[in-house]
């Protein structure tokens, strides 16, 4: 069965049995937070809408010290379609697994009455996560309407973010072997791909690929669509741009700035600059790829590419690993990486109506956000990982090496397995004994640089990859946090529309890409025209209206 059936055969499903289950599941929540918690060993089933290269089966050592704290242990289940085919599955069925990080698609549990009120749970048993929330409390609000608390948001509270997450990726041999040139435009970073790639038609036996994008399944999102924000000079708010001053939500695609960034691209397949597989790679192919050393450019995210730089590391291709650089259309916008969102709710972690035992499952989540399992999930174990000197933690420099260079550290440890499945204080946050829960530190970042890192920082004048771009204090904080994770109701026309204009995208963004130079105009009237007769004035009409009541009850902070 296609992606697309599936999607129509679970919709009809659910919206058969919400009527059925609607009242059962809401009488099923109330008893289940008031149901008493077992104190033997428990498993629990957790669904996850992303996937996790380093899941270690809770078999690590860390992983084993949880079991033995709480006595949970985690069944968990990964996807890499991002929950959007069997989150509505599963509504549909009305089973659910104990836990679930359903990313963007919460709405659709929501509304199948799949998860469970949180808010009495959490007043009586998880001081931790009470704590942890403090003043942003009020953003775990599921809407002005409905001030349930279904999501426990899984993002850091108070990080300082001392790395960009996100930009145009350049291989330290390109720069160092162009004496250094300036990287601020796309048309600098065309330059020095074209140069370099002339000079070297192959690496290690293999072609060389210019510029490398992804757009595997939702993936097209993070290397192909979202950079147009920033490159654009806003920052990233999922499928449609905010206006800063009057909330008006329009989506993203349609801003004439954007449609030149697409242009560019296109030139840059006319050009021979574009890796032809581009949009056929599935992603484990686009890791491999980079991991060989042959790809001189990305456009992406840190995360997305971070297995595969690791891998360069551990293989010694230090100069093969990529830098990370603000580039933006032309010099007259600012990349926004570092724009301040605020704290941001919506995405994060449930209990559903199926869990047995809800107060267990609090408890463990109330666990990792407590100082004890934030050490754990971010410096291991004392005495294996880590020594106490003269009061303070401190991690070996054979250890650092091991975290550094070593593709699989966090599955072999455990470090950090768990840290996505509860809320954890960000970089910069000290605990009671004024030490930092994380080991990131400026220092630590700068010392973990490989020494080809070191000399091509150096010879940009920088001592850090975030000195390259403008800085948070330049923008101002988003009243509305991030409006990706807005939550849009299941089956409502909103949705529709904005699946049938994603599905739009995935089509004739690759089209536009590849197109002849003189079709693109063509092209791009066609994507524009599609997105209209989809019912793209509407939808922006109603996603304006719930990014201003999403501005409304964050008022309240």
């Amino acid at each position: 069965m296609g992606g697309k059936t599936q999607k129509i055969v679970a919709s009809l499903l659910l919206t058969c049995v919400l009527a059925i289950t609607g009242c059962s599941n809401e009488s099923a929540s109330k008893n289940k937070t008031d149901s008493r918690s077992s104190d033997g060993p428990v498993t629990f089933s957790l669904f996850s809408a992303d996937p996790h290269s380093q899941w270690d089966n809770m078999e690590s050592p860390v992983s084993k010290k949880v079991i033995e704290e709480t006595g949970v242990t985690i069944n968990a289940e990964f996807d890499v379609g991002g929950g959007e085919q069997k989150i509505p599955l599963m509504a549909a069925s009305g089973e659910y697994p104990d836990l679930i990080l359903p990313k963007g698609s919460a709405g659709t549990l929501v509304e199948a009455g799949a998860l469970i009120d949180l808010t009495d749970l959490i007043e009586e048993h998880a001081p931790n996560l009470k704590k942890i929330y403090g003043e942003y409390f009020n953003r775990l609000k599921w809407s002005n309407e409905d001030q349930s608390i279904y999501i426990l948001p899984t993002s850091p509270v108070d990080h300082t973010y001392w790395t960009p997450g996100t930009g145009f990726m350049l291989q330290h041999e390109v720069v160092k072997e162009l004496g250094y040139p300036e990287i601020r435009t796309v048309k600098d970073f065309e330059n020095a791909i074209r140069e370099y790639k002339e000079k070297h038609p192959t690496i290690d036996g293999q072609p060389t690929l210019g510029l490398s994008l992804l757009a595997d399944d939702w993936r097209i999102m993070i290397s192909t669509t979202n950079p147009a924000f920033f490159a654009t000079g806003a920052s990233d708010d999922g499928e449609f741009y905010i206006n800063p001053e009057t909330y008006e939500a329009t989506m993203h695609y349609r801003r004439p700035d954007e449609k030149e960034y697409f242009r560019w691209l296109n030139h840059m397949n006319a050009e021979g600059l574009l890796d032809q597989e581009s949009f056929v790679q599935k992603y484990d192919q686009y890791l491999a790829k980079i991991s060989s050393g042959r790809v001189l450019g990305l456009i992406d995210t840190d995360w997305e590419v971070a297995d595969a730089e690791r891998a360069l590391r551990e293989a010694g291709k230090h100069e093969r690993m990529h830098g990370m650089y603000p580039v933006t259309l032309t010099e007259e916008y600012k990349h926004p990486n570092f724009q301040d969102t605020g704290y941001l709710g919506g995405w994060g972690i449930g209990i559903s109506v199926d869990c047995e035992d809800p107060v267990r499952a609090i408890k463990f989540l109330d666990y990792l956000a407590s100082e004890e399992g934030q050490i754990l999930q971010q410096w291991g174990i004392e005495g294996e990982h880590y020594e106490i000197v003269d009061g303070k933690r401190l991690i070996s420099e054979e250890e650092m090496k091991k975290r550094n260079n070593n593709a699989n550290y966090v599955k072999e440890t455990g470090i950090g397995v768990l840290k996505g499945f509860a809320p954890y204080y960000g970089d910069g946050v000290t605990d009671s004994t004024g030490q930092t829960y994380s080991i990131a530190s400026p220092d630590q970042i700068k010392n973990s640089y490989t020494d080809v890192e070191k000399e091509v920082l150096n010879n940009y004048g920088v001592e850090m990859w975030k000195d390259f771009y403008p800085q948070k204090e330049e923008f101002p904080v988003k009243p509305w946090g991030a409006a990706y994770n807005i939550p849009v109701e299941a089956g409502s026309d909103l949705e529709v529309i904005m699946q049938k204009s994603l599905d739009i995208v995935k089509k004739r963004i690759p089209e536009a890409i590849l197109a002849k130079p003189e079709d693109f105009d063509k092209v791009w009237n066609t994507f524009m025209k599609d997105l209209e007769k989809a019912g793209v004035e509407e939808a922006e009409k109603e996603y304006t209206k719930l990014v201003k009541k999403r501005v409304e009850l964050w008022k309240a902070d």
